[in-house]
């Protein structure tokens, strides 16, 4: 029988000689669409935040306004982002992925119709809908081409994706909306993503660690009830700490580049600067994660303290560099303040898929993922509008900011504990009765 082309080589000159198979090509093919594909998903989601200035200019929307703008893409966020989990055990991951970006570029439309606080409401409610499942499938779509052992630079990358989204949507963004209007923006984020759609319908097969569909794991019949799975203490502590990190991000998105334009006084170009540097330092977090985590696990480090403690501690630094941030008056800390507030929390999304893919037969993965994330998000719907809701009720908007970080910091330093005391994969492992050899583990 021939090898599978996952297959490690057996002799120096396999090593030596051999090409890579079809099946690794497909597979790093499939990689860099899904990258390409947070990539565009990040851009989209960031591109009402980058133009909040002119928008709330234009339309003369108050910080309230403009924050339950904000927070109405995430209104059917998670409810998606739920209902795609269970639809993956049904569809396949070429399908979801095609469907769920055309969806992007419709909802970019109707603003380019007219502009108004319904029409901007109502796009932003139709890309939260078709983005819910967006993280939480892609990865489901990326684990079908990588067996248990290699998903970590695969699993960095596509959450890579999302910084690099950022880094990229910054100064691009930043530039159609300084020369040729914010709606510039939205008509670009559109043509992107059908392009994108178009390309994925061509390579975006399924793979061969199919879980649902009998694949390689060998768990494809292995099933537990949803109840028991979603109380483990692993996967209740990979939702805190998605939570933690997903209020710094939602308060990103919405309300960064406003706060750097409007209270540290920078230019749109230069608040466009700050956003890549922080993209990029939760990029470089991400690239070193993976290698990092498997040099614990290498050493005997429990996937506990490797990947469980490292996503914990991250949520809590960032939680404290965000408590910090408004007493900090020179620029230079308050720019490493500010990195590691809402990059720092980065490397908490790849590792709370992995440590919950660990006590998750492959067969229910996505929909425990898209379970997961429904939860793990759900700051998106409050933490915009909340924020906007504090700048009006201040006495003026520093003191506004101040309230809304410390609030922040508040939510991401518990929700980091909560995830430290929580996450212990090989305790849960034992406690579902699931054998380490069939259970989907990301190690």
């Amino acid at each position: 029988m021939a090898p599978h082309p996952f297959a490690p080589s057996t002799g120096l000159g396999d090593v030596v000689t051999a090409a890579p198979s079809p099946g690794r090509r497909r597979a790093w093919l499939i990689t860099a669409m899904i990258v390409t594909f947070m990539v565009v998903n990040y851009a989209d989601k960031s591109v009402l935040g980058l133009a909040a200035v002119p928008v709330m200019d234009e339309l003369h929307l108050s910080n309230s306004t403009y924050g339950l703008i904000s927070s109405s893409f995430f209104f059917l966020f998670s409810l998606s982002g739920l209902v795609g989990g269970f639809l993956s055990t049904r569809i396949s991951s070429r399908t979801l992925l095609f469907g769920m970006t055309v969806l992007w570029a419709v909802a970019q439309l109707p603003v380019l119709a007219m502009a108004s606080v319904p029409t901007l409401m109502a796009g932003r409610i139709l890309l939260g809908a078709a983005e819910g499942p967006a993280a939480s499938m892609s990865m489901h779509a990326l684990y079908k081409w990588f067996p248990p052992e290699r998903r970590g630079l695969p699993s960095a990358l596509q959450i890579g994706g999302a910084a690099l989204g950022t880094l990229i949507a910054a100064p691009v963004v930043t530039w159609l909306i300084s020369g040729f209007g914010w709606r510039s923006a939205y008509a670009a984020l559109a043509a992107v993503s059908a392009v994108w759609a178009l390309l994925w319908w061509r390579v975006g097969h399924d793979g061969p660690y199919d879980g649902a569909r009998g694949g390689a794991s060998g768990s494809s019949g292995l099933r537990l009830p949803y109840r028991r799975i979603l109380l483990t203490g692993t996967v209740l502590g990979s939702i805190s700490s998605a939570f933690g990190a997903a209020w710094a991000l939602s308060l990103s998105q919405a309300w960064l580049p406003a706060y750097l334009r409007t209270e540290l006084s920078m230019s749109a170009p230069s608040a466009a600067t700050t956003i890549s540097v922080v993209s990029g330092f939760g990029l470089v977090l991400l690239l070193a994660v993976s290698p990092f985590v498997d040099a614990l696990k290498s050493r005997g480090v429990s996937s506990r303290w490797s990947s469980g403690a490292a996503q914990g501690i991250a949520v809590c630094v960032a939680g404290c560099a965000m408590a910090a941030l408004p007493f900090v008056g020179a620029s230079g800390p308050r720019l490493v303040l500010i990195a590691l507030a809402f990059g720092g929390t980065s490397i908490a999304i790849p590792l709370h898929y992995m440590t919950t893919a660990e006590v998750v037969p492959a067969g229910q993965r996505g929909a425990v993922f898209g379970i997961v994330a429904a939860a793990g998000t759900l700051p998106g719907l409050v933490a915009p509008f909340l924020t906007g809701h504090l700048i009006d009720a201040a006495s003026g908007p520093a003191a506004g900011y101040t309230r809304a970080f410390l609030a922040a910091a508040a939510v991401m330093l518990i929700a980091g504990v909560l995830a430290l005391a929580a996450i212990r994969p090989e305790h849960d492992v034992r406690r579902l009765g699931l054998d380490p050899a069939v259970a989907d583990a990301a190690r």
